[in-house]
């Protein structure tokens, strides 16, 4: 079967908002408000469904083979970062929570918010292809490079390497501190 990438829609929110949350972890819970992953997914799955949002559909890529979706990859541009940020921090205020979000992207690049292959699908190189549809896409919208984070220790280090990711510096977001890297588009 041949594999395809595509625009997610709001439809994708099943799939789409467990594999994120299982990626993004502690940022899951700090933009949620969310102490476990099921209720950060329950959240994430509405949020996947309503523009402006750092995790909305309309800033996700979708890989499929056969119907069935396998990955999936969340970016945006750094300049709109912040604004993205505010349905959370919405949230988190009607939560009677801190409303601070730290900043992940950097202005002038398209950030690579998530990256995820559902399990039963790694090790096929989907990964990577999605990585290089995040470039593609960066390359259309007129941005000079691609950035993402990367906590020490994630093997996916090694994927963003292969690739032409290299650290740029430090970032702490949510209580933990990840690398930056970037990559030219």
């Amino acid at each position: 079967m041949t594999l395809q990438i595509r625009p997610a829609t709001p439809a994708d929110a099943a799939f789409a908002a467990p594999l994120i949350q299982a990626t993004i972890g502690a940022i899951g819970y700090a933009l949620t408000g969310e102490a476990e992953d099921e209720g950060a997914a329950r959240v994430i799955a509405h949020f996947f469904a309503q523009p402006g949002n750092r995790l909305s559909a309309e800033n996700t890529l979708l890989l499929e083979e056969g119907g069935e979706p396998l990955g999936l990859a969340v970016l945006y541009p750094g300049d709109r970062a912040e604004a993205l940020d505010e349905p959370f921090r919405r949230r988190l205020r009607a939560l009677g929570l801190p409303d601070r979000t730290e900043p992940e992207a950097t202005p002038g690049e398209l950030y690579l918010d998530t990256l995820a292959v559902a399990p039963p699908a790694r090790g096929r190189g989907l990964g990577g292809r999605l990585l290089e549809a995040g470039v593609a896409r960066a390359v259309a919208l007129g941005l000079p490079r691609v950035g993402l984070l990367v906590e020490d220790g994630n093997p996916a280090a090694r994927l963003y390497a292969r690739h032409g990711f290299v650290a740029t510096g430090p970032r702490r977001v949510a209580g933990k501190v990840y690398t930056h890297l970037a990559r030219p588009a």
